[in-house]
């Protein structure tokens, strides 16, 4: 999968010396209309664009994303939907990649093979399945692959020595590190120094995988977190969708604000 959009992604970030900034947004908040709108307006600005399955349970989401995903739900938003999303978006952004996120019993009640065909018909480019750990999700990964669709695994600062050996092992082209133990949009409760250096030890396992960071990244800390390959922002994100709801003001542009802010703080 070295000729991915994921791939090469990284390659143009390292190549202009900096990490690839990932953004996360709900699929359908607030509509299904408005969110195509947001994808679009910050692919601008962002290298890979990560869009979330409302679920009413998020396990590892934290208030902001929450919130998020109740208004799509609430929306009448379906699986069907968040597929159109990425297609009608990757129809006009045909080099963004997009990555599919979400929980494992939604894929499981959907079916797996018909989640991975539907997903290759919206040309997703990659999955991040939260709840579903390594070595459980072989198969799951191993059949992704078989569609040119990179499944995307999880390592946290718990994740053993050898587990993270084979994690790296067995991965495609991108690893999420969580930075700490805790829900997304949560203060960063370790230093960024901390989180470094324990990223630091995964890259040196392997330096040609793409390792990124997710969890309590804002304004105020992605500078100080920008040796790490990719930096992923949701819940930052999430907030000012709900910010300009409140204010009624637009929320496309004020979002594509925050990214090209974000995107500035990492040049």
């Amino acid at each position: 999968m070295l000729n991915s959009l994921i791939s090469k992604s990284f390659i143009k970030a390292k190549s202009e010396n900096r990490p690839a900034l990932l953004t996360y947004t709900v699929a359908g908040d607030n509509t299904k209309k408005k969110s195509l709108e947001i994808l679009k307006s910050i692919s601008r600005f962002a290298d890979i664009c990560e869009l979330g399955f409302p679920h009413n349970t998020p396990i590892a989401d934290g208030g902001q994303i929450q919130t998020s995903a109740y208004r799509a739900i609430k929306n009448g938003i379906k699986i069907k939907d968040v597929f159109s999303i990425a297609k009608n978006f990757k129809k006009e952004k045909k080099t963004t990649p997009i990555i599919l996120m979400g929980y494992y019993n939604m894929i499981y009640q959907f079916n797996e093979d018909k989640f991975i065909t539907k997903s290759k018909e919206a040309k997703v480019d990659g999955l991040i399945v939260v709840d579903f750990p390594y070595p459980e999700n072989k198969n799951f990964a191993l059949k992704c692959k078989k569609k040119n669709i990179s499944f995307i695994q999880l390592i946290s600062p718990t994740t053993s020595r050898s587990r993270i050996k084979k994690i790296i092992k067995d991965s495609h082209d991108m690893i999420y590190y969580i930075s700490m133990l805790s829900t997304t949009g949560g203060k960063l409760k370790v230093s960024s120094k901390e989180i470094m250096r324990k990223y630091q030890k995964i890259k040196n396992q392997n330096s040609s995988k793409n390792i990124v960071i997710g969890f309590g990244i804002t304004e105020k800390t992605i500078n100080s977190l920008n040796k790490a390959d990719g930096l992923v922002v949701g819940s930052a994100i999430c907030k000012e969708i709900s910010q300009s709801i409140k204010k009624r003001q637009n929320i496309v542009t004020n979002v594509a604000n925050v990214v090209k802010r974000l995107k500035n703080k990492i040049k």
